[in-house]
C-alpha cells in the first residue's frame, strides 16, 4: 500500500492531539476499542454526508490507528488526487466491482497489517440496500469485519464488535443489520437499510424492525 499521512511519526502524533481537541470542542467522543487483530475490513455506517469523511479521519487519529479508505474516483481527480491518496484514499472504479474485491483480497494477502474502510452503502445518497463487496472481501481474505459507526445523535464515533463472516451472507447480514439499528447519520432520511440487494440473487430474510 502507498505511503500515507499515518506513516509520518511526528505529524501523526500532532494530529492525534489536534483531532482529540477538535472532537472535544464540537462535542464528539470516541467509543469502543480497536480490534485485537492485525488485518480487518472496516465498515462505517450510516454514510449520509460529506462530513462523514473528515469526522472519520479525526476519529481514526484519535484512536491512533492507520487506515485506508475507499472512495469514488471523482474525488481523486486533479488537483486533489495526491492529497486524497496521502490521506489513505484508494479510488474505486464502480464499473469494476468484482475486480475491486479480488484486488483488495490480494492486498490483504500481501500485507501483515492492514485495515481498509469499505463503505457498505457505496454512496452518501440513499440506496435500497447495501453493497456486498465488503463482505466478500472479508470472507475471501479470511479477515474479520470491524463494525464502526458515526452516530450524529449522540455525537459518537466508535468501533463496535468484530464480526467474522461465516459465508452465510443472509444470516450474517441480519446480525450486522441489528447492530446498526438506531444509529443515526447526519441526514437520517438518506440512511439505507443493511439489507441485501434483491438483484444480488439473495432474498433478505431479516425480520422487519418496527
Amino acid at each position: 500500500m502507498h505511503y500515507t499521512i499515518f506513516d509520518t511519526p511526528v505529524l501523526s502524533s500532532l494530529l492525534y492531539l489536534v483531532s482529540t481537541t477538535i472532537l472535544k470542542i464540537f462535542g464528539w467522543k470516541k467509543e469502543g476499542c480497536l480490534p485485537d487483530v492485525s488485518k480487518y475490513v472496516v465498515i462505517a455506517a450510516p454514510h449520509t454526508s460529506n462530513w462523514d469523511l473528515p469526522i472519520t479521519m479525526l476519529v481514526a487519529f484519535a484512536f491512533k490507528t492507520k487506515i485506508f479508505w475507499m472512495g469514488k474516483d471523482a474525488i481523486f481527480r486533479f488537483p486533489f488526487g495526491h492529497i486524497m491518496r496521502w490521506l489513505g484514499g484508494i479510488h474505486v472504479d464502480r464499473s469494476k466491482s468484482n475486480n475491486m474485491v479480488d484486488q483488495t483480497i490480494q492486498a490483504f494477502n500481501s500485507h501483515e497489517r492492514l485495515a481498509i474502510v469499505v463503505p457498505p452503502e457505496g454512496t452518501r445518497g440513499k440506496v435500497r440496500s447495501w453493497k456486498t463487496g465488503f463482505y466478500y472481501i472479508a470472507y475471501g481474505a479470511n479477515v474479520p469485519i470491524a463494525l464502526c459507526f458515526l452516530d450524529y445523535d449522540r455525537k459518537v464515533g466508535g468501533v463496535g464488535p468484530v464480526f467474522w463472516p461465516s459465508g452465510d451472507i443472509v444470516t450474517d447480514m441480519c446480525v450486522i443489520r441489528e447492530f446498526y439499528y438506531g444509529i443515526r447519520g447526519k441526514h437520517p432520511e438518506k440512511s439505507s437499510p443493511a439489507d441485501i440487494s434483491p438483484g444480488s440473487g439473495y432474498k433478505n430474510a431479516c425480520m422487519p424492525r418496527k
